[in-house]
């Protein structure tokens, strides 16, 4: 294993920008590409991804530093020999996620120069050069037909994987007409908006040495020129215009978070914290930032989830559907009243826990999903007699390579080819319209000591039962050591809830979304079952198959599960 610096790519022209967010620390295993710290202009937000993949050894940097290209990030411990030559060619796709916001500024004057004439006419404001960037997502649009806008002031947010920017105007006049709404994709030359009255030197000006090289220390000042009576109402993870007069320790020392005031102004976050935000479907603009200069971390997120959930803070939508007085409402929202305080040590003896942070970041999914999807459950029971004792054969053929197989590697393996027969149960809704995956990756809960975990077996259609076992093993092992990766627990397309051998007969598994159902197994008993003839002693193992409505109905939720209990009293069904 070599040590390996990891240090600041290819940003553009930007120098000393300020370090906001540390996403890893001592001990984190990384690969390349992983975002490890988020920096700052004036103008945008970036992350810093990983030249290289290891385990962290020694960080370099801390929040507030100031750092340039070529600045060590911090030291990892390489994966392989041959890892210490990576950060070279590595470096090369780093150096394009941060270099929009530098392009964006020194360039933005560039399209101004062809109506030079026009001082009074109309002007059209195309999107500068912001660097190798397709397909941008306008996450905010800053002003509205009627605003009078300056030179350099920030027109719209857009926001790439790595990166959030502000595009500002090339030139001064009055919005007769803005060209691009929220949620659009955007490039180079596009048309933003069309200004009206411009000023005759708009065309003309250069952009100043603040654009060129951006001044971390004036981030808290940055969107001044935007107004939050400008800005229009933004969708989850976008946020309004901040106040002239707001600054970020203002923010800080604000009062409770109150849903009847007005937004505290346009959210202080990096991308990644934003789209966590759009994920739980949380406000940014309502969210308190306790982070340099008021900026949202992670952790804010989380925080304010789990007050709402608790019942000690209301969201905009919650504040406006709830009743004055704290009672019940017969419309509106979910008009739900508060959640009970009470002051649990008057009647005993307590112990106060935090809970894990993976129960914290699982409870509001849960939450989502069980109020937002209309899920019915179907209860059935399948005779696994005769797979039950292959299983146990298997096992003991098989002793001597060290692969044990579960019941829940048949289930997987029968479960893929019920979702082949039935494929609108390996589909997710995308609007109107379903997406049908022609993969089969299958998630299996997992209990682990700091909560419930679902790592995923990808491609299972083109794994053998013993294969699957494996893979299931390893990363039960990883879960239960808390060295899963967000790469192990994506893509799943239909979850497997188990119970084994705990206890219990059936129960109704929330669907994670953006699946459409879920299968709950609990522990097999043996009953007596008529045959025609006579009752037989036979293995019954009880189904908890639940669904989303919008995408299934009974009748093919009935034949799934009946098809799935056929291949598990027979299993040379998978076969065919």
């Amino acid at each position: 294993m070599a040590l390996v610096e990891v240090k600041v790519p290819d940003i553009g022209d930007i120098s000393e920008v300020a370090v906001i967010e540390l996403l890893v620390k001592p001990g984190d295993t990384v690969k390349a590409e992983q975002s490890l710290i988020t920096v700052e202009s004036d103008k945008a937000s970036m992350e810093i991804p990983s030249s290289t993949a290891g385990v962290v050894k020694e960080l370099k940097v801390k929040l507030g530093d100031k750092v340039s290209e070529g600045s060590v990030v911090l030291v990892v411990e390489a994966e392989g020999s041959g890892e210490s030559d990576a950060p070279a060619p590595a470096a090369a796709p780093a150096a394009q996620a941060p270099s929009p916001a530098p392009a964006a500024q020194a360039e933005a004057p560039a399209p101004a120069g062809a109506p030079a004439s026009a001082a009074s006419g109309p002007v059209e404001v195309h999107v500068p050069d912001i660097g190798d960037f397709k397909d941008v997502a306008v996450i905010e649009v800053l002003v509205k037909p009627g605003d009078t806008v300056k030179v350099e002031q920030s027109l719209i947010t857009v926001e790439s994987d790595k990166a959030s920017m502000e595009i500002p105007s090339s030139t001064a006049g009055v919005v007769k007409e803005v060209k691009v709404k929220l949620g659009d994709k955007v490039n180079i030359g596009d048309l933003l908006l069309i200004l009206e009255g411009a000023a005759a030197s708009a065309s003309s000006a250069a952009p100043s040495p603040s654009a060129q090289t951006p001044a971390p220390a004036a981030a808290a000042q940055t969107p001044a020129s935007a107004s939050a009576a400008q800005a229009p109402a933004p969708s989850p993870g976008a946020g309004e215009g901040r106040g002239e007069g707001q600054s970020a320790k203002g923010e800080a020392s604000a009062a409770p978070h109150d849903p009847t005031k007005p937004p505290i102004g346009l959210p202080y976050a990096s991308p990644s914290v934003r789209k966590f935000a759009r994920e739980l479907g949380v406000p940014l603009e309502e969210v308190k930032g306790s982070g340099i200069k008021g900026r949202i971390t992670q952790e804010d997120i989380q925080g304010f989830t789990k007050a709402v959930m608790a019942g000690s803070t209301r969201t905009k939508a919650q504040g406006a559907a709830a009743p004055a007085a704290g009672g019940v409402t017969g419309g509106g929202e979910l008009g739900l009243i508060p959640w009970p305080k009470v002051d649990f040590a008057k009647f005993g003896p307590i112990e106060r826990k935090e809970m894990s942070r993976i129960k914290k970041i699982s409870g509001a999914n849960l939450l989502r999903n069980a109020v937002m999807i209309p899920a019915v459950t179907n209860h059935d029971d399948a005779d696994i007699t005769d797979l039950e004792a292959f299983r146990v054969s298997t096992n003991k053929e098989n002793e001597k390579s060290g692969v044990k197989v579960t019941m829940l590697a048949f289930l997987i393996k029968a479960c893929v080819s019920a979702l082949k027969k039935f494929p609108e149960f390996n589909s997710s809704l995308d609007g109107d319209a379903l997406i049908y995956k022609n993969f089969w990756h299958i998630g299996f809960a997992a209990d682990t000591p700091n909560g419930l975990m679902v790592p995923v077996v990808k491609n299972a259609d083109q794994k053998g039962v013993l294969q699957i076992s494996q893979e299931m093993g390893d990363l039960a092992k990883k879960a239960r050591d808390g060295k899963l990766s967000p790469a192990d627990m994506s893509g799943a397309t239909f979850t497997i809830s188990s119970l084994g051998g705990i206890g219990g007969r059936y129960f109704t598994p929330i669907i994670n979304a953006p699946e459409v159902a879920i299968l709950g197994v609990c522990r097999s008993t043996t009953e007596p079952v008529w045959d025609g003839k006579q009752f037989q002693p036979r293995l019954m193992l009880p189904l908890s198959l639940t669904w989303d409505h919008r995408v299934i109905d009974g009748a093919a939720a009935a034949r799934f599960n009946a098809y799935l209990g056929q291949i598990l009293s027979d299993f040379r069904r998978v076969l065919l």
